[in-house]
This record gives C-alpha cells, sequence and structure tokens, in this order.
C-alpha cells in the first residue's frame, strides 16, 4: 500500500468533486437523446481530439502497458506502435467519412442506429445484433476500468479491493447518470490533458533522479541488456513473428470501438477533423511512448521487485516515490482520470445501445425522449453493477481484460465500418455476416489459444471474408441505398 496522507486524500477529493460538478452543470442541460448521447454534433476540434484519446487510453496506459513494459522492455513498444498506426488511420480516412455519413443517413446516433440507417434494414436484426455485441464486451472492458479502479484505491488508501472499486464506479456512474455525452466528453477534456502531463512527469523526472537519461540506460542494460531489444524476449530468445503480428494487431482494433467512432460522429463539422487529427497524434504518440518508459525505467528506479499482478502498479508506486504528497495527489488523480474518462465513454454508449436499439426498437416503439433517457440512465446503473461483479477477482490483469474486448470490438465491428463506409455494393446481410462471424471468432478463438495468435487478427480476416462473400452473393443494393452513398462521396458537412 502506498502510504496516504492529507495532501494525497485533498488532491483526490478536489478532483472527484470536480469531475461529479460537471455531471450536475450538464443534469441540467440535457434535454433529448441526441444531446444525452452526441452533444448535438457541436464538439469543436480540441475536445474531441482529447475526449477521444482519452477515452481511448484508459487506466491501462498508465497501469497495464507500463506493467507489461515493466516485465518485458521495449516488447511492449510493438503495441504502442501498432496502436498509433491504428489511431492515425482511423482519424485519416474514417472519422471525415463516418462524420458525414451518420448525419446523411437519417441522422444515426450510435453505431447501430448507423448500421441499420445505412442499409435501410426494416427488420432492426442488424441493430439488435450489434446492440447484443457491444453490451457482451462493453461488461469486459468496462470492468477492466474498475479493476484498475480498485487497485488504484487499494493502493493509495489502503481500502478492502471490492470496496475500492465500488467507490470508483460510484463516482463514474454518478456524473455519467446525470450528464450524459456532453458531461462526460468535458471530463474526458480534462482528463486527457491530466493524463499527458502526468504520464510525461513520472519518466522523466525519474531519470534524472538516476543522473540522467544516459545512466538510467546503463543501469537498465546492466540489470538486462534484452529489455532494450524488441525482437528478442528479456530472456534472449527471438520474438517470433506471430508475437509481433499479434500486438501490433492492436492497432486494428480501432476501427471497431463505438466509444471512440462516437466522438468522429459528435464534432461540430468535418472541416475540424484535420485540426483535431494533429492534436489526437502528437497525445497519443507522446503519452504511449512515455508510457513504455515508465514500465523500463521503473525496473530500475524501484527497489523492491514487483510480481504478479503487482506490476500493474509500477506508475503509482514511482508517483508516490518521487513527489510530493498534493502533487503526488494530483498525478495519481491522472490515474483515475484515465480509468473514468473510458468506462464513462463505455457506460455511456452501453446505455445508448440499450434505449435506442432494444427498448425503443422491440419494446416501445413511441417511447418520447425524456423517457429514452432515463432508461440510458437506469442502464447505466445496472451495467456498471454487472462489471463489478465481473472484476470481483483482484488477481485480474487490467491489460487480458481490456485485450479481450478491444478484439471484439475491432473484429465485430471494424470491417464492417470500414468496408458500409467505402464500399457501395456492400449489402444488409453482408454487414450482418461480418459483424456475428468477427465476434464469434474472437469468443472463440480467445478459449481455443490457437498458436499464440491474437483473436483480433482471425476475427478482422474472417469478418472482412464474410462480408465479401455475402455482399457479392446478395441481391445489389437498391437505387436509394447508392444515390446515399453518392452523396455521402460530395458531401462537405
Amino acid at each position: 500500500m502506498i502510504e496516504s496522507n492529507t495532501g494525497l486524500l485533498a488532491a483526490f477529493v478536489i478532483y472527484l468533486l470536480a469531475m461529479m460538478g460537471i455531471g450536475v452543470y450538464y443534469w441540467r442541460k440535457e434535454q433529448n437523446m441526441s444531446d444525452y448521447i452526441l452533444g448535438g454534433r457541436q464538439l469543436g476540434a480540441w475536445v474531441t481530439s482529447m475526449s477521444a484519446e482519452a477515452s481511448d487510453m484508459s487506466g491501462w496506459m498508465l497501469m497495464g502497458l507500463p506493467g507489461y513494459a515493466y516485465t518485458a522492455g521495449l516488447e511492449a513498444g510493438w503495441i504502442a506502435l501498432g496502436l498509433i498506426l491504428g489511431t492515425w488511420v482511423n482519424w485519416a480516412f474514417i472519422a471525415t467519412r463516418l462524420r458525414q455519413y451518420t448525419q446523411i443517413a437519417n441522422d444515426s446516433l450510435t453505431m447501430p442506429d448507423y448500421f441499420q440507417n445505412r442499409f435501410r434494414d426494416t427488420s432492426q436484426i442488424l441493430r439488435i445484433i450489434s446492440a447484443i455485441f457491444i453490451l457482451i464486451f462493453f461488461l469486459i472492458y468496462t470492468s477492466s476500468g474498475f479493476v484498475a479502479g480498485g487497485k488504484l484505491f487499494h493502493a493509495v488508501f489502503g481500502l478492502p479491493y471490492v470496496a475500492a472499486m465500488v467507490l470508483g464506479a460510484f463516482v463514474v456512474v454518478s456524473y455519467t447518470f446525470m450528464g450524459g455525452f456532453l458531461a462526460v466528453c468535458w471530463t474526458d477534456f480534462v482528463q486527457g490533458v491530466m493524463m499527458f502531463f502526468a504520464i510525461l512527469a513520472v519518466p522523466i523526472t525519474a531519470a534524472f533522479l538516476m543522473g540522467g537519461p544516459a545512466a538510467t540506460a546503463s543501469a537498465l542494460a546492466t540489470l538486462n541488456a534484452e529489455m532494450f531489444n524488441p525482437l528478442t524476449t528479456t530472456a534472449g530468445k527471438p520474438l517470433s513473428l506471430i508475437a509481433i503480428i499479434s500486438l501490433m494487431a492492436w492497432g486494428l482494433g480501432y476501427f471497431g470501438q463505438p466509444h471512440i467512432l462516437v466522438r468522429f460522429m459528435a464534432i461540430r463539422s468535418s472541416s475540424e477533423i484535420k485540426q483535431a487529427t494533429r492534436i489526437a497524434m502528437t497525445w497519443v504518440v507522446l503519452s504511449l511512448s512515455a508510457a513504455v518508459l515508465v514500465g523500463m525505467v521503473g525496473r530500475v528506479f524501484l527497489q523492491q521487485p514487483l510480481e504478479g499482478s503487482a506490476v500493474e502498479t509500477v506508475f503509482l508506486i514511482m508517483t508516490h516515490d518521487i513527489f510530493s504528497s498534493f502533487f503526488a495527489g494530483l498525478i495519481l488523480c491522472a490515474v483515475l482520470a484515465a480509468i473514468m474518462s473510458t468506462a464513462s465513454s463505455q457506460l455511456l454508449v452501453t446505455s445508448s445501445a440499450v434505449s435506442q436499439d432494444f427498448y425503443k426498437a422491440l419494446i416501445r416503439k413511441d417511447a418520447g425522449e425524456k423517457e429514452l433517457v432515463w432508461v440510458s440512465r437506469l442502464t447505466v446503473v445496472f451495467v456498471a453493477v454487472i462489471a463489478i461483479l465481473i472484476g470481483l477477482d483482484p488477481n485480474n490483469f487490467i491489460l487480458d481484460m481490456v485485450a479481450y474486448a478491444w478484439a471484439g470490438f475491432g473484429a465485430a465491428f471494424g470491417p464492417a465500418l470500414i468496408m458500409s463506409l467505402f464500399w457501395k455494393r456492400m449489402t444488409r446481410n453482408g454487414a450482418l455476416a461480418g459483424i456475428i462471424v468477427g465476434g464469434i471468432t474472437v469468443l472463440v478463438w480467445k478459449q481455443l489459444a490457437l498458436w499464440g495468435l491474437y483473436e483480433i487478427v482471425p476475427g478482422f480476416i474472417l469478418s472482412c471474408i464474410a462480408i465479401y462473400l455475402v455482399s457479392i452473393l446478395d441481391t445489389p443494393p437498391s437505387q436509394e441505398i447508392l444515390a446515399e452513398f453518392e452523396q455521402v462521396n460530395h458531401s462537405d458537412i
């Protein structure tokens, strides 16, 4: 346990009250589902980019990835490289097209909404299947955030793990329940700034305390020179091609993450995406590089070696050892910020899927706006409770849980989204086949663990094949769908 004191406690209390205050503020402003889910499509470039990256790089960036780098050295750099490339492709090629298409396709508010409108699916089956996979994988993903929160509060305040996890979940649920999308995005903006400076401050300060970058690198090389070789394990064995592909394949997941894609849908205009891309890429490159450095520098900075799932607390312990209590508290709040930003986004997307894609589609087709907002709010609470139950084991590895959910979304929705945006011959049945094949492949492959290949790779490939084959064999899209596709080609929304 990190020795807590008044300074640490004060920093946490101030931070948590500020985040809940944002939720209360937007509680008074949210009026309809478009506001609650997309903020009325009025986000600027800075808020969009910072919110997207903060909700993307959850507690695993400040805990899971540094823990992996602590154990494996520059082998963890392959994950960072894959994520950097995936982020760039997502912003450069997907963001603009998705922003335009979702507005033209009957002002779609959610991904299932978009798929239904894109393919004129009057059966609702595409929307319902999409919502089911969102619920399955976000339960796992949200649970990983609550696990990270439990480890944080346990390490800082010595609270029992379960009580610590429930406390973190309560704060996230509170401002998501009250404020909706705008509250989530503005808290994400604040949290993204905090995460950025925290992840840079810790390894840089630690390195200078040990005599500078050169002295730190020399000490690490003396401990284990293989930490600097991205092509070998720390035991000196060559890293297999399958291992490298699996690590880099994290980048494929970006194209199917609903909590990231919804930011592209909410930006004020596609003309602002260029600026947002530059901001996002600067944040991602520096933050992920620093996260790997935290683990590697921590390997020589910490006197007491970490083992098991405790390696994921390397950032927390370094922060406590380096900084004074209040400043350390602010940096540790950045960990909480990372956890909260992603968990709140995931809760919001899941609640919108339930309210829009289950409740309105199947139960109450004439439900009013206020009723749907309340269904969304109650879903936030329900999903949070299930996610807490999933995360009750304190020995869960955050990175493993994130990897599973990340693969599920990437394989189920990534190919379907990309091909729906750029291939006009794609059909409703092709989309349905791709989502089902991608999602089920991940669920099955994870259990079989064949060849040590990350499940997103076969899931993504098989999903693409299913979409192509079924679409080609299916009846071509109607002229109405083709005309809408051409309209997007010439849109400047």
